[in-house]
């Protein structure tokens, strides 16, 4: 039986995707890459942000189309709108014949199996949060490029405002390191050059089931997996940054001179309305840290923009803050208000136009810091590895260290060599093209 498959949201959610795939494939079910042939449609879906609810939402209704007009019998919505909405669902788009929480997604098959046998009207598995299902050690990955992800927690404790997660994805819950040391041999095993290790919160892992903060340790068991060839950090929360990791990511060779540190702000009235743990004092404090002991480390943060209460002034800072630190990579949300979070019912909640309007001086800004330090790497020799090919453009798609999938740069490299994704080749950086490279091989 084909099933066609839509991984909606972040990377947590794309290895509950892989985790599901993985289990579908292993019971007999083919995955097919058309919707109009599938006979199950399953739809992983988001809830993080407004966006990602209508994205979501919207999805789903496209695909009960195929109910209609393919050859559809089920369609499947799993996934954190399927958890925080899933009554919701049941009324609003009657075509949806299971509905599957975040933490039931190890019910999956069964749950087909019921739903094609029984004829049930809505087969509905929503479990407590805080469960934590066993992640399968032999997962496939679905990405392309050489790379995956590898999920080592679930969940968050740090209740920030705004943040709708700890309730569709409960406390937090750190991963056994010998269940992720076995994915990260399986995924090697199977090609994978690069782990990018993620969690909504990657430097607490290891605090709930060994009593300490565990990264190092797992990094330097990961470090040992062969095939291996990089590990990236995702998802740091400041506050939590040891002397320890700092000096793992520096002295382990596989591990990448990268880390995603999320500020939200710079100014210290607005992180303590977002109920952040840092002020801008101790966000520069780390900043430098890192910056001294790893002096070529790459540095990713995000930021929102039109937090309830943002003033004019409050606003200056964070744009201060953003050119005295000079991230290498920068990304900008608007604030989303969102429903059953504290600061859904703050006052002074922004027009969307004001946070647009500040989102795109913050990008503009960026933008130039950026452009100023892609042109600042003309002439260094760098290790890439290939992501893919374009055809029409006659260039490979590589990345470098400072550059995680899809959310930062690439490198584009004319070359005659057959390079397969996945490769490591050394090049030399020849240009620069807005937040892209362009380099040539040299070995």
């Amino acid at each position: 039986m084909d099933i066609y498959f839509v991984s909606l949201g972040c990377d947590k959610n794309f290895v509950d995707s892989e985790m599901m795939v993985t289990s579908l494939r292993k019971s007999g079910y083919n995955i097919t890459y058309s919707a109009e042939d599938a006979e199950i449609i399953i739809v992983n879906t988001c809830c993080f942000i407004g966006d990602a609810k209508e994205e979501s939402i919207n999805t789903l209704l496209e695909m009960a189309e195929y109910k209609e007009n393919g050859k559809c019998r089920l369609l499947v919505a799993t996934g954190c709108l399927a958890q925080r909405y899933h009554n919701e669902i049941k009324e609003e788009i009657p075509e949806v014949d299971i509905i599957i929480g975040t933490m039931a997604y190890e019910n999956l098959t069964e749950s087909i199996s019921q739903a094609l046998e029984e004829k049930t009207p809505v087969v509905e598995i929503i479990k407590d949060i805080n469960y934590l299902p066993e992640p399968l050690a032999d997962r496939d990955a679905m990405s392309s490029g050489g790379y995956a992800y590898l999920k080592i927690a679930e969940g968050c404790d740090k209740c920030c405002t705004y943040c709708i997660i700890p309730k569709v994805r409960g406390r937090y819950r750190s991963i056994p390191m010998e269940n992720l040391i076995a994915q990260g041999r399986h995924l090697a095993a199977n090609g994978i050059k690069e782990l990018i290790l993620v969690a909504q919160e990657t430097t607490l892992y290891g605090i709930d089931i060994y009593g300490k903060k565990s990264l190092p340790a797992l990094l330097e068991k990961l470090s040992k997996i062969e095939g291996l060839k990089w590990i990236r950090i995702l998802y740091c929360y400041p506050e939590e940054i040891t002397d320890e990791l700092i000096n793992a990511i520096k002295d382990l060779p596989k591990v990448c001179h990268y880390l995603d540190i999320p500020v939200q702000h710079g100014a210290d009235s607005v992180l303590k309305r977002m109920g952040r743990h840092t002020n801008r004092a101790e966000l520069e404090k780390i900043i430098q840290k890192l910056r001294h002991k790893i002096p070529d480390i790459a540095l990713r943060t995000t930021i929102i923009t039109g937090f309830p209460g943002e003033t004019d002034s409050e606003f200056e800072e964070l744009k201060d803050f953003v050119k005295k630190n000079r991230f290498d990579r920068l990304g900008v949300f608007t604030y989303s208000q969102e429903e059953d979070t504290k600061a859904a019912d703050m006052p002074e909640q922004l027009p969307e136009e004001r946070k647009e309007s500040r989102r795109s001086e913050i990008m503009e800004l960026q933008q130039q810091i950026a452009f100023e330090k892609s042109t600042s790497l003309t002439g260094r020799e760098m290790d890439l590895i290939v992501e893919g090919y374009l055809p029409e453009d006659e260039v490979y798609i590589c990345r470098t260290y400072m550059d995680a999938p899809d959310v930062d740069g690439y490198v584009f490299v004319e070359t005659n060599w057959q390079l397969m994704s996945g490769d490591f080749i050394k090049a030399r950086i020849t240009g620069s093209e807005g937040y892209d490279l362009t380099g040539e091989v040299i070995d």
